[in-house]
């Protein structure tokens, strides 16, 4: 099926010409199908994994594996969200040399996707789904897309490493936390 945006109604929330395989830093936010809690629990501001969220924090922690040009930045796992940030370094042809056992990535592919902050999320969310499909009853992971913020300085940086660090302590009142709907409803 091909995308037509005067079809499908879709809107793209990526800036409109950015190269999204520039260095930087990037913080990204990626959320469990409908927002369910898959990931875990938080109980007494700390994070308490479920199998699913193991499997998030290990295909996390295996980015810069499968993608040499990425590394990782804060990171927290949130009951049905996730938030991170990730740096993409510039990548030098004949200086890239693939980690060992990295998948899907060719250092002689210069343009294309591979090196995207797109193609990392996609990678990630990938394997998460392949893990969790092999070791539990849940099929489907992720909402569709993902949210991305380009970090510009280091003031933005110091802000959402604090909001990654503060996230589990703000859990109880944050929108992503079903819950507030439900009390939210229950008020209407």
């Amino acid at each position: 099926m091909i995308f037509k945006p005067s079809q499908h109604h879709r809107q793209s929330i990526r800036l409109q010409n950015y190269d999204y395989q520039q260095a930087g830093l990037y913080f990204v936010t990626i959320c469990s199908h409908e927002k369910e809690t898959l990931f875990g629990d938080i109980v007494n501001g700390e994070v308490i994994l479920s199998k699913i969220g193991q499997h998030v924090k290990l295909c996390w922690n295996e980015i810069p594996q499968h993608f040499p040009n990425a590394a990782l930045d804060k990171f927290i796992i949130m009951p049905n969200h996730i938030h991170g940030i990730i740096e993409i370094h510039s990548v030098v042809e004949n200086n890239v040399t693939p980690c060992v056992g990295a998948k899907n990535f060719s250092p002689t592919r210069i343009d294309g996707t591979s090196k995207t902050i797109g193609s990392i999320v996609r990678g990630f969310k990938i394997g998460v789904t392949k893990l969790a499909r092999q070791n539990t009853d849940v099929h489907n992971i992720w909402q569709r897309n993902y949210y991305e913020h380009v970090i510009r300085n280091e003031a933005s940086l110091q802000k959402m490493r604090e909001y990654i660090f503060n996230n589990p302590a703000q859990w109880e009142m944050d929108q992503e936390n079903p819950r507030n709907n439900v009390i939210k409803q229950m008020g209407e």
